[in-house]
């Protein structure tokens, strides 16, 4: 999918991704072969969502709030979830306005009694979901030191970015062997590609768990014909890294370029979207690990940004 920030609205801080992207020879692949065949952009997407119905979470802000939007307009039916109710009536009414179709689920992912109860009113309204995408998340940047007295951090990030995607997608999955197919789109982070990214144990580990779990379950699943796929977004500017202060000026994709990479996943069904940052940055880490680690420390000790609380969960 091609990101469609305009010129006028597009953060400066942004180029680096933009112009990383282009690095991509397979991005120039797919170019090509949709010009070929008239099959890109909206109209590929209209193939793979019209008439389905798309689970999506974290969708009162942000990235899930932008997907939300073009899912909608390309004619899929889209469940939206997340804690604030009149968020998402927001969001529906503006779905809604386009001649879409949503509908509002509140729910708590940190609670597991929450989610059993979301599961089984999904399934007596709607029969299911064909296409689930696990965007809720919330992050923190800490370091070890610091987080000695507050282990309590690490248990509260692994119980929305992990458990809270995992008690929601097993069940979903269960219904969609089931049904004969579907489709799991995790939203993950680049960190997760980088490796050595200090200040961040307790986000990442969260992260790297549902990346373990998916690429455990994905073989398990495939001859029921229901595929994973991993999304490795950059820095995004969203709600979430506000609270960074070191995140303000550093360069940030656009949410509508996020969006992007989230419905490129969706239409395409691959193993993996990325950036090839992200691809070179995990090539590194294996050619030169002891290199890139010593990189990374070297930063811990010369910037000294504030910490954070956990971020604003998206969800």
């Amino acid at each position: 999918m091609e990101e469609t920030t305009t010129v006028a609205n597009r953060d400066p801080g942004e180029g680096p991704w933009a112009w990383g992207a282009e690095l991509d020879p397979m991005l120039q692949v797919r170019r090509a072969r949709g010009l070929l065949t008239g099959r890109r952009g909206e109209r590929a997407l209209r193939e793979a969502v019209e008439g389905r119905t798309v689970l999506l979470t974290g969708a009162s802000s942000g990235i899930g709030r932008e997907t939300a939007r073009r899912l909608g307009h390309a004619g899929a039916e889209i469940l939206l979830v997340a804690r604030r109710r009149d968020r998402l009536e927001e969001l529906a009414e503006e779905v809604r306005g386009q001649g879409g179709t949503a509908h509002v689920l509140p729910c708590d992912l940190t609670s597991a009694d929450a989610i059993a109860e979301l599961v089984e009113q999904i399934r007596a309204d709607h029969d299911g979901v064909d296409v689930l995408v696990n965007n809720a998340g919330h992050s923190i940047r800490r370091t070890l030191e610091r987080s000695t007295d507050r282990l309590h951090d690490f248990e509260r990030v692994m119980e929305l970015n992990y458990f809270g995607a995992v008690r929601l997608t097993v069940p979903l999955v269960a219904d969609m062997r089931a049904r004969g197919g579907g489709h799991v789109v995790n939203v993950s982070t680049m960190g997760v590609q980088f490796g050595y990214e200090p200040r961040f144990a307790a986000y990442l580990a969260s992260k790297a768990a549902v990346d373990a779990f998916t690429r455990s379950a994905a073989p398990e699943t495939r001859r029921d014909h229901v595929r994973w796929t991993t999304v490795y977004m950059p820095l995004v500017r969203t709600d979430m890294i506000t609270p960074t202060k070191a995140f303000h000026r550093a360069p940030a994709m656009s949410v509508e370029r996020g969006a992007s990479m989230v419905l490129d996943g969706i239409v395409r069904r691959p193993v993996r979207v990325t950036h090839p940052f992200g691809t070179m940055s995990q090539a590194a880490q294996l050619v030169i690990p002891r290199r890139m680690e010593a990189a990374m420390s070297r930063t811990v000790g010369r910037r000294r940004a504030p910490e954070t609380a956990v971020a604003p969960p998206a969800a």
